[in-house]
């Protein structure tokens, strides 16, 4: 086992325990004789010169990968990288996203400045920051709500810190739910409530990427003030496909992945939410 599979294991253990949903998909397709591939890995950070897109992809460059795109996200306020892995075609991607806090208030940029000069120096430094989850103490649910009302991304960062936001099935991997039409109803038939926003599928054939995600599990989180039932980490679905140079798209579409975001943005839990 290489040290990049150690990294990728590690990520998806804390991710299924964190966000059971996925781990129930998962074994959906498995039990429907399928083979689940990830297409990409996200995480989540702010533009913090401690903790930004360089600092979390500092053990992938270390292990191979290489930077290969740089998107914007206005209407969010958010900047990203994706980086693929040299020597392996099928390796998932690794997409990492900050928040550029200079657009918000003071009091955001005040609240991200003391979390992260609240994080142990040592654990900044470390490889390990990529799963480290909250390293600045138990967070506050006031402060988490003032955050929501300027940016769902920056009060899901502050609860949850650092770790994978989402994993990503590769449709062009299984062969009896061959597209992102089949998967979706395969999804809503077994009680998951997909992201509607912008329509259940983002992106286009012609855009050479077709994206879905269900929304995220509700988790009870512990507060300063109590323990309150808030939005976790999802699942996302992607079909790639083949471009005029004859090969598969191996990017993103910012509009399309600006919707997927909202995967975590806050709802009231219902009885459809049962996983």
């Amino acid at each position: 086992m290489t040290k990049l599979d150690d990294i990728f294991n590690k990520l998806w253990i804390d991710y299924t325990l964190q966000n059971p949903s996925a781990q129930k998909v998962y074994d959906l397709f498995n039990s429907a004789g399928e083979k689940v591939l990830n297409d990409h890995i996200a995480f989540r950070t702010f533009d913090h010169p401690k903790v930004n897109i360089d600092i979390l992809a500092k053990p992938f460059l270390k292990n191979g990968y290489e930077e290969k795109g740089a998107y914007e996200f206005e209407t969010k306020n958010l900047f990203a990288k994706h980086f693929e892995l040299k020597t392996k075609k099928n390796a998932p991607r690794v997409f990492i996203s900050q928040l550029k806090t200079k657009d918000f208030s003071n009091f955001l940029q005040k609240t991200v400045n003391e979390i992260v000069d609240k994080a142990p120096e040592k654990m900044l430094q470390s490889e390990d920051l990529i799963y480290a989850g909250n390293i600045w103490g138990i967070p506050s649910y006031d402060i988490y709500r003032k955050l929501r009302k300027e940016s769902e991304y920056a009060a899901w960062v502050y609860v949850y810190g650092f770790c994978a936001n989402h994993f990503t099935v590769s449709i062009n991997a299984l062969k009896k739910y061959n597209n992102i039409e089949k998967v979706n109803q395969f999804l809503k038939d077994n009680g998951f409530l997909l992201n509607s926003s912008g329509g259940e599928i983002k992106g286009t054939k012609e855009e050479l990427l077709q994206q879905s995600s269900i929304m995220a599990n509700h988790i009870k989180v512990e507060f300063k003030e109590g323990k309150y039932s808030i939005p976790g980490c999802y699942y996302e679905f992607a079909q790639r496909y083949t471009g005029q140079n004859g090969e598969l798209y191996s990017g993103f579409i910012a509009k399309s992945a600006d919707k997927i975001f909202e995967s975590t943005n806050y709802y009231e839990k219902k009885k459809i939410d049962n996983h």
